[in-house]
């Protein structure tokens, strides 16, 4: 499961509601979508992270390898690499208000590469993190996935068994780790952190684990170490299924947002293999939801949970009938709009993929266009 978030993967890679009551006109709205690419991308420009100042990071691919970036508000990039880094040279995860990214980057040769976390500071200093018990065979390693203002780092981690397991490591370099009650321990199994937005200001954390029967399952862990499990009604229980807030979107980012107040919002796939969207009140009720226009056929469906900010604005994006990819946002009264990118493709696979949502409500995320290569876009917020 962590390992789709490696950067050679990422590349080759009705209305339905229970108490959501989605607004009728689901047309797209005309807030602008700029589309960017990184200087130096031949392969494709993935935008992850937006914080509020609408900073944005992420990553592209050049002819041979990956590379992270940061792009100012006013359009103006910054490239870099992790030193001593392999194929993967910088893929940023999350950003911070004062600009402190975090990512993984991974060393060796493919198809032996291990995976390392990184913060970089806005200064451009770069420190490595490697968690006290990771593996160090192939896609092995530690993945460092997110940051919140404080400077408190939180992801997962796979061993030498290929079991993942979670951390959060404090601004003075304190690790912690961590497992779900439940979690499997077999090879692929256990504790999964969500990134980019998975940690919030008070240092709450949301993912998922994978059981001993791979079924997947949501967690909160409170800032005191205290979990909180649970599955979204209607969820199917076969292997592969369940409540996914550790899930990884087409865009390589992992669904499972948690905001300041403690909202969770998230995707779940039943027992037909659909996906719905879901969201959590801090007090534990869930709500679910469906865009109109989302197939329901296996793999279909609406993929919810790629971010929700502080006024509860919930985006993500969905595979219509034809498998084609759409973005949404919905906000906290109902209201829906639907998108696409300029110059997203529509064939099978292709279309808009949403990543993260900002304070002001600015949307980033990638589109994979007809040729089949990725670009960024931000939808508002300039």
């Amino acid at each position: 499961m962590a390992a789709g978030r490696a950067l050679l993967q990422v590349v080759a890679v009705s209305l339905i509601t229970s108490g959501f009551v989605l607004s009728a006109n689901a047309n797209e709205r005309k807030t602008a979508i700029i589309t960017f690419d990184a200087p130096g991308a031949v392969n494709g420009t993935l935008a992850i992270a937006i914080n509020p100042q609408g900073t944005i990071a992420g990553l592209y691919i050049d002819s041979v390898a990956g590379h992270g970036y940061v792009r100012a508000r006013d359009g103006s990039f910054i490239t870099f690499d992790v030193p001593g880094a392999g194929p993967d040279k910088g893929q940023c995860e999350s950003i911070n208000p004062a600009g402190t990214i975090t990512g993984i980057y991974n060393t060796g040769v493919f198809p032996i590469l291990v995976y390392h976390g990184f913060v970089r500071a806005r200064d451009g200093t770069i420190t490595t993190i490697d968690v006290p018990g990771a593996g160090t065979g192939s896609f092995q390693g530690t993945y460092a996935l997110n940051i919140n203002p404080a400077g408190t780092i939180a992801g997962d981690y796979a061993d030498a068994s290929n079991v993942y397991h979670g951390f959060v490591r404090a601004p003075n370099g304190a690790v912690t780790t961590f497992d779900a009650p439940g979690a499997g321990t077999g090879s692929g199994q256990g504790t999964f952190t969500a990134s980019t937005g998975g940690l919030n200001p008070a240092g709450a954390i949301v993912g998922g684990y994978l059981d001993a029967s791979n079924v997947n399952h949501g967690f909160v862990r409170a800032p005191d170490g205290t979990f909180t499990t649970f599955d979204v009604p209607g969820a199917g229980t076969g292997s592969g299924q369940g409540t996914l807030p550790g899930f990884i979107n087409p865009g390589g980012a992992v669904t499972g947002f948690i905001n300041p107040a403690g909202t969770v919002t998230g995707a779940y796939l039943d027992a037909s293999n659909v996906f719905h969207g879901f969201v959590r009140a801090p007090n534990g009720a869930i709500t679910t939801f469906d865009v109109p226009g989302a197939g329901t056929g296996s793999g279909q469906g609406t993929i919810g949970g790629s971010g929700i900010n502080p006024a509860g604005a919930v985006t993500g994006e969905y595979l219509d009938a034809s498998n084609v990819f759409h973005g949404f946002v919905l906000d906290k009264h109902g209201g829906l709009t639907t998108f696409d990118a300029p110059g997203a493709g529509t064939g099978p696979g292709q279309g808009t993929i949403v990543n993260c949502i900002n304070p002001a409500g600015a949307i980033v995320g990638n589109y994979l266009d007809s040729s089949n290569v990725f670009h960024g876009f931000l939808r508002g917020g300039e």
